[in-house]
């Protein structure tokens, strides 16, 4: 039983590599999907994921399979389309989710045709799903940094955050703080979509960030239950999935999503907040 759990892990650097990535991610980006859901932008994040595939295109049309021209084309193109979306929404009548998913699907098409333009379906399938098993000391380093930043910049605008989850009108009266923090809650969401990209993928991404967010919702009802929740529901996934995928020999990104994708399942009957056994229990107990 230890050899099947760790044997994998042990007897190949690949696999801790990808652990190793893995783990980093989930340790930034469902943080950052918990506030994504409070604030009710969750679908914000999927067009995001997909507003960097141009970018990651460009980069790879420059350099090829390049890790730092794909990330700086991707961090790019992401913030390029957070702010235009803002400045869309800031000067016309057009609401937030809808400038972004006009600008999600002008980027997600036109991604593709440039990766079309010169790659081959191996390549639009590598930029599309991800490599987790391929990453190495560079992208490790990457996800790693992106991590520390997120967890940093967490602890400085963590206050802010909460107030704007629940009154952001207050927190725009006061000053200047609600836009700073909005840009910069917007540059982190990027950014955690890049880290994500290199592991997992455009399409896949913003499954790390959002599927472990949603799961803590069945068994926390505060923040400070939500947010290490979340984290140790992606920690599950990302074990679990790279297992599955080692021993079933199925694709390790869509495997850790579809792991995660089992534990919201999961939580859905059996969550204590809201799942459907306890949901169904509660009127037995008022009768009694």
């Amino acid at each position: 039983m230890i050899d099947l759990l760790l044997g994998p892990f042990v007897e190949f650097s690949f696999m801790r590599r990808a652990l190793a990535g893995c783990f980093a991610l989930s340790l930034s980006a469902p943080p950052i999907g918990v506030f994504l859901t409070l604030r009710r932008m969750s679908l914000m994040s999927d067009a995001m994921s997909h507003a960097i595939l141009p970018g990651a295109a460009v980069g790879f049309l420059v350099s090829g399979l390049s890790l730092p021209a794909m990330t700086f084309g991707g961090l790019a193109a992401g913030l390029a389309v957070a702010l235009l979306s803002g400045a869309v929404t800031r000067s016309t009548a057009l609401k937030e989710d809808a400038s972004l998913a006009a600008f999600y699907l002008v980027s997600i098409a036109l991604g593709v045709m440039l990766v079309s333009l010169k790659g081959s379906n191996v390549d639009l399938l590598h930029i599309l799903f991800g490599t987790v098993l391929a990453l190495d000391d560079p992208a490790l380093l990457l996800i790693g940094g992106i991590s520390a930043v997120t967890l940093l910049w967490l602890a400085i605008a963590y206050r802010p955050l909460v107030v704007e989850c629940v009154d952001p009108l207050f927190l725009r009266l006061s000053g200047r703080a609600s836009a700073v923090t909005h840009l910069s809650f917007l540059g982190i969401v990027v950014l955690n979509l890049v880290g994500g990209f290199q592991a997992l993928g455009t399409l896949l991404a913003v499954g790390i960030m959002l599927l472990p967010a949603v799961i803590a919702r069945f068994w926390a009802t505060t923040l400070p239950g939500l947010l290490p929740i979340s984290v140790l529901a992606s920690l599950v996934s990302s074990y679990a999935g790279l297992l599955l995928s080692y021993h079933a020999e199925l694709p390790s990104g869509p495997a850790i999503v579809l792991t995660a994708g089992a534990l919201y399942l999961l939580s859905i009957l059996v969550g204590r907040n809201g799942g459907l056994v306890w949901r169904m229990r509660r009127p037995s107990h008022a009768a009694a």
